[in-house]
């Protein structure tokens, strides 16, 4: 019983995301053209998993820079408390290198079911020293993670927009440290 709960609060929280982004579409549509530009917002990922969410509403200066191997680097832009209980990291990966780079298999963690999926990067982990806890990437019902998925190599000073969603940590902690395999670890605030 308690799989199959589990497996229908998951199933909740990626409709909630699904209908929450539909409704932020919808109501950026109507451009009333008064020459105003609409407020930016979180952006909320895809129910598949697949591909990366928007990257709207982020600073230009990035929250964490952190550098992997062979000229590899990600930018954290943004991590954003979500009303359904998980927090949404968006960045970009870029080749910082002046030659193509396979991204590491091992940025997407070594859990079975998280391998069985393809390249992602599922390794994605939040640690909250304050309360002693590691948060790992969500899944959804049929074990994909709730990131980015499905790239393998990028080229010399290409970048691709990552997001990653992980569960929330209480209201009142705000500072998490961001790791992923391969890459240097950061700090980084989570805001909303």
């Amino acid at each position: 019983m308690s799989i199959r709960f589990t497996a229908r609060a998951r199933r909740g929280i990626v409709a909630l995301t699904v209908a929450v982004g539909l409704a932020v579409g919808v109501a950026g549509c109507g451009g009333g053209g008064d020459g105003k530009k609409p407020e930016a917002s979180a952006s909320a990922s895809r129910g598949d998993g697949s591909q990366p969410s928007t990257q709207e509403g982020q600073a230009d200066v990035p929250l964490a820079e952190l550098k992997g191997q062979d000229g590899l680097l990600l930018q954290i832009t943004s991590a954003e408390r979500d009303a359904g209980g998980f927090v949404t990291v968006n960045g970009n990966l870029k080749n910082d290198s002046d030659k193509s780079v396979v991204v590491p298999a091992a940025v997407r963690g070594d859990e079975t079911e998280i391998v069985r999926n393809g390249r992602s990067l599922g390794g994605a982990t939040l640690i909250d020293s304050k309360g002693k806890k590691r948060y790992y990437v969500l899944r959804d019902t049929d074990g994909r993670p709730l990131t980015t998925t499905g790239f393998s190599t990028l080229k010399a000073g290409e970048s691709l927009a990552v997001f990653m969603q992980f569960p929330a940590p209480p209201e009142g902690t705000t500072e998490v440290a961001f790791q992923l395999p391969t890459f240097a670890s950061a700090p980084i605030q989570i805001s909303g």
